[in-house]
C-alpha cells in the first residue's frame, strides 16, 4: 500500500514546480540555513565526507556546492585494465544487457524504446540497435559528478524535455517507460569503440543538470533541442577517459548505451550491485 501512495503521488505532483522550489533552497546562501539542511542532509544519509576535497560541510557556498562537491585526488583510482570501460558515476547498477528488439530493459517487464530515450531520432538510435546499455541510478549520498567510461569526441547534444517522476527502484518497477518519460540530456560521442551515447536523466526534485561544455543545461522553452559539435562554429570538444563531463545538482541516473559487439560487461555486475566510478564496468568485446 505504501508503494501505490507513493506512486500515485509521482503522477499527482506537479514536478516541475517542486523541483523549482528544490532549486531554490538548494542555492540559498544564507548560512543558517544552508548549514542547517547540508549538516542535516549529511548526517540522514550518512555522506562520507573524508573523501570530499572539502571535508566541512559548513564551508560550501550554497547546497548544490556541497551536492556536487569535488573528491581528493586519490579518492576514485581508475582500472588500469587495458581498454577497460569505466563506470561513469557512484551509485548502483539499476540494470544492465543487451539492447533487445530497440528497447532497454527497465525493470519487472517494463521496458522503454532507445528511439526515444534520445529524443526521438532514428538516425541517432540505429547504431545502437541490437547493441548494450547499462543504468546506473545515484542515490543521494552519492559523488554526483558523471566521467566518461571511454575518451571520446562530442558529436551531438540533445535536450529532451518530459517529466520528473523520481528514479528509485520503487518507481523503476512501476512507471511505465520511465527513463524515456523524464526530462533528461543526452550525449553522442565518437569513441574507439564506436559511437557512446550517455544520457543524464532528470528526477524528482533534480534543480538542473550541466554539462563541462556548455554548463545549465537550460532551453529557453522546454521543448525538443539539439547542439551539433561536429560543425566549425563550435568546435570539436574532446575528453579523456575518465575526464568529468557533466554532473547532477541532486541526483539522478546515468544510462550509457554502445553499439552491437563493442563491450562486454563484467561478470561481477548484477542489478542493485553497487558500484564506484572508475571501477570496470566492461571490456572491449574483441579483446
Amino acid at each position: 500500500m505504501k508503494d501505490r501512495l507513493f506512486i500515485l503521488a509521482q503522477y499527482l505532483l506537479p514536478h516541475h514546480l517542486i523541483s523549482r522550489l528544490a532549486g531554490c533552497l538548494a542555492e540559498c546562501r544564507v548560512r543558517w540555513v544552508k548549514n542547517t539542511f547540508t549538516r542535516w542532509f549529511a548526517g540522514h544519509f550518512k555522506v562520507d565526507m573524508s573523501e570530499a576535497q572539502v571535508e566541512d560541510v559548513t564551508a560550501y557556498a550554497h547546497f548544490n556546492d556541497f551536492f556536487t562537491r569535488a573528491l581528493k585526488p586519490d579518492a576514485r583510482p581508475f582500472d588500469p585494465t587495458p581498454g577497460a570501460v569505466l563506470c561513469p558515476a557512484d551509485g548502483a547498477i539499476s540494470q544492465l544487457g543487451p539492447i533487445e528488439h530497440g528497447r532497454v530493459f527497465q525493470a519487472k517487464g517494463h521496458s522503454f524504446s532507445v528511439q526515444e530515450l534520445l529524443g526521438g531520432d532514428p538516425a541517432n538510435a540505429a547504431p545502437f540497435m541490437g547493441g548494450q546499455f547499462a543504468t546506473v541510478y545515484l542515490s543521494p549520498r552519492d559523488y554526483h559528478r558523471v566521467h566518461m567510461p571511454l575518451a571520446g569526441t562530442l558529436r551531438e547534444m540533445i535536450y529532451v524535455p518530459g517529466r520528473i517522476f523520481s528514479v528509485n527502484q520503487v518507481t523503476a518497477e512501476n512507471v511505465p517507460e520511465l527513463f524515456a518519460r523524464n526530462e533528461r540530456v543526452v550525449c553522442i560521442f565518437d569513441t574507439e569503440l564506436g559511437p557512446m551515447a550517455m544520457v543524464l536523466v532528470g528526477a524528482m526534485i533534480v534543480a538542473s543538470i550541466e554539462t563541462v561544455w556548455a554548463g545549465l543545461v537550460t532551453p529557453p522553452k522546454r521543448e525538443l533541442k539539439s547542439w551539433r559539435y561536429d560543425e566549425a562554429a563550435r568546435g570539436p570538444i574532446h575528453l579523456e577517459k575518465g575526464a568529468e563531463m557533466g554532473r547532477f545538482k541532486l541526483g539522478s541516473t546515468v544510462i550509457v548505451l554502445f553499439g552491437p559487439e563493442q563491450v562486454k560487461w563484467a561478470h561481477a555486475l548484477a542489478t542493485l550491485a553497487p558500484v564506484k566510478m572508475g571501477q570496470g564496468l566492461g571490456l572491449p568485446a574483441q579483446g
